[in-house]
């Protein structure tokens, strides 16, 4: 094994462990760390200025159906990325109000893509979709390595439930750590969707 692969390795068991140890949780107040503009507001949800949003990093992989999704293939639009898994609670309580707002919004130009992590196979994943009634994809995620892909420093997901906006241009605008509500998942969502592109 290269030593590239025992580091991908080791970096994904460390997530993992810390995945473990605050999954489902109901969040912190940490907006990712070091002085980076963001602003957690009363909600809990962090933001960051039109400005002084990172760039999310292209997710890419197979979905749990078995497809091939990129997060590349829905440049221009407002992007909902929900990171979840069948054994997280919080998730389940979830799941129902992000299908209603997927499917108020899928044609004003809103794309919703689960990231399925920490199922050991795709059958509690689908049975969970199924469920909820889920309708859009959720790429399979099972050790945490598209969680990695987002910097230190940036609106990362960081908890299980995860959830985080980005906008037109790929930027991160919206985090939250936390289970969401319908009323709160919109106003992540209505913002971002009401700016104008390049502007």
């Amino acid at each position: 094994m290269s030593a590239a692969s025992r580091t991908t390795l080791l970096a994904a068991g460390a997530l993992a462990a810390a995945l473990a140890l605050s999954a489902c949780s109901s969040g912190g107040g940490t907006s990712g760390g070091g002085d980076t503009n963001l602003v957690t507001g009363k909600s809990g949800i962090a933001t960051a200025a039109k400005g002084e949003r990172a760039k999310a990093p292209e997710l890419s992989g197979e979905t749990i159906d078995g497809k091939r999704l990129s997060t590349a293939d829905y440049q221009g639009k407002v992007l909902v990325l929900n990171f979840w898994g069948s054994w997280c609670g919080p998730c389940r309580l979830e799941a129902k109000n992000f299908e209603k707002v997927h499917k108020d919004l899928k044609d004003q130009g809103v794309q919703f893509v689960g990231i399925n992590t920490r199922d050991t196979s795709t059958t509690p994943a689908l049975a969970f979709e199924e469920e909820q009634g889920i309708t859009y994809p959720s790429l399979y995620d099972p050790t945490g390595k598209l969680m990695l892909r987002f910097e230190k420093g940036t609106l990362n997901p960081q908890l299980i439930p995860s959830t985080l906006v980005i906008d037109r241009e790929g930027r991160i605008a919206a985090r939250a750590l936390s289970a969401l509500s319908e009323e709160k998942l919109r106003g992540m969502i209505e913002p971002v969707l009401a700016e104008k592109s390049g502007k």
